[in-house]
């Protein structure tokens, strides 16, 4: 055999020796690396079972009961269903929900107002507003079919006690020359209807944020079927209306005399 051909015979038993040593050398590698994930593994379960069991979190406390709606159990109820003669609890009439809300016709040229309108509702209520669209167009109004013009939240449980609560003590004595509420706000079936004239009188509002100075409407929706008793029920939870704050400046008139 020439010496030529010996040289090219080498050639391939040298690449083939390469590409073992390589294999190797990756193999090592990978048995290196699975070694020190077993190694940290076990560092972990053994300071875990040196800190012993982790300790459970603390169930967190229940929020309180609204005030105004232990009074109402404790107080309004049975005194509601004494003077109608009632026996069975699930009849005394009660509240069902409180819905607020805002037309914002403005929102027609401006459709920034009925973000700040659903920001601000947001804010005095702590329930997110939903946006209310036009059904139809009209056009001697300028008003679009899906246009949105207002905006409004529904509320019930705690949440409704605590919008309530802040309505009777905080915001209605905050409304300028109030003189108590309408009577002729019920349905005929003993659910009331109110308006307030802007936002500015809750509590939670910035006079310097507000960009838009908008009115509400307040429907109060009851179970008591009839305007006599829904009167009876929202006087006794502390609504002021019109004819019990004459009677009290009447009163307060003779004792001063």
């Amino acid at each position: 055999m020439s010496p030529e051909k010996s040289d090219k015979s080498d050639k391939p038993d040298k690449a083939g020796a390469k590409a073992q040593a390589k294999a190797d050398k990756a193999e090592r590698m990978e048995k290196a690396e699975a070694a020190a994930a077993k190694a940290a593994a076990k560092a972990e379960k053994a300071e875990k079972a040196e800190k012993g069991p982790k300790e459970k979190a603390a169930p967190a406390a229940p929020p309180p009961e609204p005030r105004l709606r232990l009074r109402f159990r404790d107080e309004i109820r049975p005194a509601l269903m004494a003077a109608l003669g009632e026996d069975n609890v699930n009849a005394a009439p009660r509240l069902r929900k409180i819905v607020v809300n805002m037309g914002v016709g403005a929102a027609r040229e401006n459709k920034a107002l009925i973000d700040a309108a659903s920001a601000d509702l947001t804010m005095i209520t702590g329930q997110k507003a939903a946006q209310r669209k036009a059904r139809k167009a009209v056009s001697n109004f300028h008003l679009r079919e899906g246009m949105p013009i207002g905006c409004v939240v529904t509320l019930r449980g705690a949440r409704m006690w605590e919008f309530l609560d802040r309505l009777v003590s905080i915001v209605i004595p905050r409304i300028k020359d109030f003189r108590g509420l309408p009577r002729g706000g019920f349905d005929g079936r003993g659910n009331y209807n109110m308006g307030l004239p802007d936002q500015t009188v809750f509590p939670e509002m910035e006079l310097d944020k507000i960009k838009h100075f908008q009115g509400m409407n307040i429907t109060i929706v009851t179970t008591a079927g009839r305007n006599e008793v829904g009167l009876d029920l929202l006087e006794r939870l502390g609504m002021p209306f019109r004819s019990t704050v004459a009677e009290k400046e009447a009163q307060e008139k003779k004792k001063r005399a």
